[in-house]
């Protein structure tokens, strides 16, 4: 079986502008081009189209996925199987979250009052899933599963005291960078009590410390945009002075 652009769009949900711009970056060409010029595609292309809609599902960028089913050494298989589990542990957390939602809806309604330790489990949650949400992908990409994973073990163990204190320590991070930026030196004594401090909010929920780690967690917040832009919404330039900060920090130990 054999499909236009159109009739691909049509089965597959997605649009033709979609379908002509993956062919445009590479990651989904048609089998061929008619001598009318449409685009055809057979079912190898339809196999692959199906497997670029799975990831997107998981919101992958495109580049990752394009290097996932084009890369010969990438088992398809092992990787949507281990993507499957990724999106049912996503689930189970949504689960959760919509189940904290309805009892305190109900509580705001009259109905039965939630305890405390509901309520605060929920929003452990609601941070896990939120962080997974934004970032989930980068992350498990730059530092492995299993190190994604026992960071969210911690995070769900977190006592309430030490969920409070983590979430104070985020906005006294805030703090720090401003103060840090208006003084302008990454080795300043400020900045350099903003990086002992970014450390110390890390340690809420890594598992474990690395100067390499940290190293590479700052460079990210650079790169990527979504980071770049969390610390450069509070504060202009946050991300890469930060950045210099922590490089300094460790440097000095």
């Amino acid at each position: 079986m054999e499909y236009t652009v159109q009739k691909l769009a049509q089965m597959s949900g997605i649009s033709g502008r979609t379908l002509r711009y993956y062919d445009q970056i590479g990651l989904l060409k048609p089998a061929r081009v008619n001598s009318s010029g449409y685009r055809i595609y057979g079912r190898k292309e339809v196999d692959l189209l199906q497997q670029i809609l799975f990831y997107r599902e998981l919101d992958l960028h495109l580049d990752v996925i394009k290097r996932l089913i084009h890369q010969p050494d990438v088992d398809q298989t092992e990787a949507l199987k281990h993507h499957y589990k990724h999106l049912m542990r996503k689930r189970d957390r949504l689960e959760k979250i919509l189940k904290t939602m309805r009892k305190t809806i109900n509580s705001y309604e009259g109905g039965l009052n939630m305890t405390d330790k509901e309520k605060f489990e929920g929003l452990k949650d609601q941070l896990i899933a939120e962080n997974e949400a934004k970032y989930g992908n980068e992350i498990r990409n730059k530092y492995g599963h299993e190190t994604v994973e026992a960071s969210n073990t911690k995070l769900k163990g977190m006592s309430e005291k030490d969920y409070n204190a983590m979430q104070a320590l985020e906005l006294e991070l805030v703090s720090l960078l401003k103060e840090a930026i208006s003084i302008g030196d990454p080795a300043s004594d400020v900045a350099q009590q903003l990086a002992r401090k970014h450390k110390e909010w890390l340690m809420y929920s890594w598992p474990r410390y690395s100067h390499e780690a940290h190293a590479g967690l700052v460079e990210m917040y650079v790169q990527d945009e979504r980071f770049r832009d969390y610390y450069d919404q509070r504060v202009k330039g946050g991300a890469a002075f930060l950045r210099e900060a922590v490089l300094t920090y460790i440097s000095k130990i």
